[in-house]
């Protein structure tokens, strides 16, 4: 059982994380009640406007339960890094403690949480003109393309980085092309040991078993609440090459809608098996992290 009591601003930032769909809003929001907290959402699509069925936003009940930051802060076509999510969210901390509660950060987007916790490897600013190259290369030759260049200077960071991911495979590539040193480089030199505050990581860890039944109850709770219709009118208002529809589940979805008849059992194979794996990618984030581990329902009980 792991035991949280109120802590003053000095004591460390709580943070949960874990593999998607293992419960993590729920101990937040267990958390936060528990200890007069407000969320900090660490999640790279719910900080988007329109993308709410797939990307599992708070239902309105669970924000009832406790305030939420960071979700609903951006349109869906303006670039946000991890280094724009740490400004937003070293804000939005200091905001809660400032009026005496207690900032609870939860998500999945685990690079954002090392962007808090430990700060950002010093590699040189985004330049847009290599940005543009890489997306006309993207629009010409595919992602795939883009990554294989990756993996031929930067080894390390292109079997870290899903080649589907056109927009972090674009900035590993982006800080090689500037600097002839590879991103990897980069982070190995920074450590990401040093946090730059207290900080305790606390996740929530089910039996593969039963994490594989929670994806494919989840992805069908989606499907059945209207996501397909979400990522038509997406669609319809010209989202389709944003950033977030690139994500787990948008892109499948999106790649069914270019059917003449989707295949809802298909589909829902394909969004789970990706997920699955990016389930595995986000256990291997955590694995050398400093994470109090509770196991399933256990995670839900606070002392």
């Amino acid at each position: 059982m792991v035991s949280f009591e109120v802590e003053s601003a000095a004591e460390p930032l709580l943070v949960v994380v874990g593999p998607t769909a293992s419960g993590k809003t729920e101990l937040a929001l267990e958390l936060a009640e528990r200890l007069d907290g407000e969320i900090v959402s660490a999640d790279s699509v719910q900080i988007y406007r329109h993308f709410d069925i797939g990307s599992g936003k708070p239902s309105g009940a669970e924000r009832a339960r406790a305030p939420h930051h960071l979700i609903d802060v951006a349109e869906p076509d303006e670039p946000l890094d991890a280094a724009r999510f740490a400004e937003l969210a070293e804000a939005a901390i200091a905001e809660i403690r400032a009026r005496g509660k207690r900032p609870i950060v939860c998500g999945g987007t685990f690079l954002w949480v090392r962007a808090l916790v430990y700060g950002l490897a010093p590699a040189p600013p985004a330049d847009p003109a290599v940005r543009a190259r890489h997306a006309e290369r993207v629009e010409r030759e595919g992602r795939a393309a883009l990554h294989a260049e990756l993996a031929r200077v930067d080894p390390e960071s292109a079997a870290r980085l899903a080649p589907n991911d056109a927009v972090r495979v674009s900035r590993a590539l982006e800080v090689y092309e500037l600097t002839g040193v590879p991103l990897s480089r980069f982070h190995a030199e920074h450590g990401f040991r040093v946090p730059r505050r207290p900080v305790r990581l606390v996740g929530v860890r089910r039996p593969r078993e039963e994490l594989d039944a929670r994806i494919h109850a989840r992805v069908e709770r989606m499907l059945d609440a209207g996501w397909l219709d979400e990522v038509r009118a997406l669609l319809a208002r010209g989202y389709g090459e944003t950033r977030p529809m690139g994500s787990v589940g948008y892109r499948q979805v999106t790649r069914a809608l270019a059917e003449p008849v989707v295949d809802r059992a298909a589909l829902t194979t394909e969004i789970v098996r990706a997920t699955r794996v990016f389930a595995r990618r986000q256990r291997t984030w955590l694995r050398d992290e400093p994470v109090e581990w509770v196991e399933g329902a256990a995670a839900l009980q606070v002392d």
